[in-house]
């Protein structure tokens, strides 16, 4: 069973320098952020092998929420070789995300 990846300041460079990797900014107490964590682990789940699915406590790495401009939560940054190459905020579905993750993959 795939399980998504929590990132801090010690291991998301490493995380994400290769491949594809989906990292979600939230936090525990975010109600959007609540209802897309069942879908950030589907992800997960589905994207094992294919794409890195991440994600970073905001209250807990204040660093990395300000390094990558984070103001709402949720922001999902989408990474492809360590570059950020697209972003979303706030909540959506599951298929928006995966859209997001397949154009990457191709």
């Amino acid at each position: 069973m795939g399980k998504y990846i929590e990132l801090n300041s010690s291991n998301f460079d490493e995380t994400v320098k290769e491949g594809v990797t989906l990292v979600d900014f939230w936090a525990p107490w975010c109600g959007p952020c609540r209802m897309i964590a069942p879908v950030i682990e589907e992800l997960a789940e589905e994207y094992e092998g294919k794409a890195k699915i991440a994600k970073v406590n905001t209250d807990e790495e204040q660093d990395l929420a300000i390094k990558f401009g984070i103001r709402s939560i949720p922001s999902i940054l989408f990474f492809k070789d360590g570059q950020v190459v697209d972003q979303m905020v706030g909540a959506a579905s599951k298929q928006a995300f995966a859209e997001k993750l397949d154009a990457l993959l191709k």
